[in-house]
């Protein structure tokens, strides 16, 4: 009998969540039942909120002040959802321009900041306050209940890794925390035979009882263990993020391990979706976040996606009162639901599948795939040192990462050495170099490929 995975779902992680001052426990009760309100009941909710956050980013924040100032508006105009579609879009740029400008004067002040690539391959600083965060954290372990995972459960984190801690302390502090929450951590960059044979080796010991994957790194692991015939385990559920899930590569997942469910979330807002057990779509985040699916007319005019058509995602964290984020254009896109009530019985809106996620996979100089959002994970760490950067591989196998400094006409030693550092442990045997330059501009489409794998010509 597994007796300790009860204990810490109800008694030591609320204890300890509670010890911290982390309400994180009594929000996840409250979602798990406003889940199964009507959506006219949700949508109140959100207006409630909206009109909160713009009053206070009205009244302390230059940006929004000057922004409701310059179109007539004053925060208790938002009494419907409808009147979010009298401000502009935060795009990307908007974001980075504004960060000081929308920055609290007054509590509650930022107590996180994080850093993002995203898919364009320019950083973003989101800044927010602790309640959030706690938000945030029972909107995920909500999420991931649709689809089995519990607190206490041991967890198989088939993931990227980024660079270690250069603090012996904080190194031992997480690998404590893993310990205790019972997560392994196995990096699924390196997709060779040798590597994902040690995966498997490192699944049958640990015998995890839900696995957490990057759906690209789930499905290369799943035919792996599909062609060899190596599964002699359990159902065990596979919740996948970072990028979409492709219908085969679920195929090949359920086969290997058991039933998948599909996420979808960002560094700026955390969880924005994930997917139930009727498998019809992702219930969006209804109480934390106002997510739109946009499209954009030749005329210039915006309009909200009909149920089946794909539009850009674009969202607003109803809790960060911190550093507002109000219609933030994420770059994603997503087909867009009717209101119909799901099948599972739950209020919350449905999006999905998301599009446009999905990073170009390289080779190291063996031949073997590796995804090419290694380099996402790794700028997440020095986006203060880099503006920009994009990673192209040659035909002949070379890889070249530009790069355009944040201040200087080179990266510092010590970054620049762990970029070499991280480019030989995952793309081995590969010449590599790193090119700095003055500027990466936009495809057609508006977009910068993090990412660029040539192909020879047809």
């Amino acid at each position: 009998m597994d007796l300790y995975g009860p204990l810490l779902e109800k008694a030591l992680f609320p204890a300890f969540e509670a010890a911290r001052g982390r309400p994180t426990v009594p929000l996840l009760r409250y979602l798990q039942g406003t889940e199964r309100w009507s959506r006219d009941q949700l949508v109140d909710l959100q207006i409630g909120f909206l009109r909160r956050l713009m009053r206070h980013a009205y009244h302390h924040t230059t940006h929004y002040r000057e922004l409701l100032d310059d179109r007539g508006m004053r925060p208790e105009d938002f009494d419907s959802l409808a009147a979010l579609e009298q401000l502009p879009l935060l795009d990307r740029d908007t974001v980075r321009l504004t960060l000081n400008a929308r920055t609290t004067a007054v509590p509650p002040f930022p107590v996180i900041q994080k850093s993002t690539s995203g898919t364009t391959g320019q950083p973003v600083v989101v800044k927010y306050n602790a309640e959030s965060r706690y938000w945030r954290d029972a909107t995920r372990w909500r999420g991931y209940g649709w689809g089995g995972y519990r607190i206490g459960m041991r967890t198989m984190h088939y993931w990227g890794a980024g660079p270690p801690s250069d603090s012996w302390v904080k190194r031992k502090k997480i690998a404590l925390d893993r310990m205790i929450k019972r997560d392994l951590y196995v990096d699924c960059t390196p997709r060779g035979d040798q590597a994902l044979l040690e995966a498997v080796d490192q699944l049958r010991r640990f015998r995890p009882q839900v696995i957490v994957a990057y759906s690209a790194g789930a499905a290369a692991l799943a035919t792996f263990v599909n062609a060899r015939g190596l599964r002699d385990w359990d159902d065990i559920p596979v919740l996948t993020g970072a990028e979409r899930l492709w219908p085969h590569d679920r195929d090949e997942i359920v086969r290997a391990f058991g039933p998948a469910f599909e996420t979808y979330g960002s560094r700026e807002v955390m969880m924005m979706a994930s997917e139930c057990e009727a498998h019809d779509g992702m219930h969006t985040s209804m109480e934390t976040m106002i997510v739109e699916l946009l499209v954009r007319e030749p005329d210039g005019r915006v309009r909200a996606a009909k149920p089946g058509e794909t539009g850009e995602v674009v969202v607003t964290d109803l809790h960060n009162l911190a550093c507002p984020m109000v219609r933030y254009v994420t770059g994603d896109l997503a087909v867009a639901h009717g209101a119909k009530r799901c099948s599972c019985g739950r209020g919350l809106d449905k999006i999905g599948p998301i599009e446009g996620r999905v990073t170009e996979t390289m080779r190291d100089g063996h031949g073997n795939p590796v995804n090419g959002l290694v380099f996402n994970i790794l700028f997440g760490v020095m986006s203060h040192v880099a503006l920009k950067f994009q990673v192209i591989q040659r035909l002949d196998g070379s890889v070249v990462m530009k790069i355009v400094p944040n201040g200087g006409d080179q990266l510092p030693e010590k970054e620049a050495r762990a970029i070499h550092d991280f480019a030989q442990k995952y793309l081995p045997k590969t010449r590599f170099e790193i090119q700095y330059v003055d500027d990466i501009p936009l495809t057609a489409a508006g977009k910068r490929k993090v990412v660029v794998v040539e192909k020879p010509a047809a």
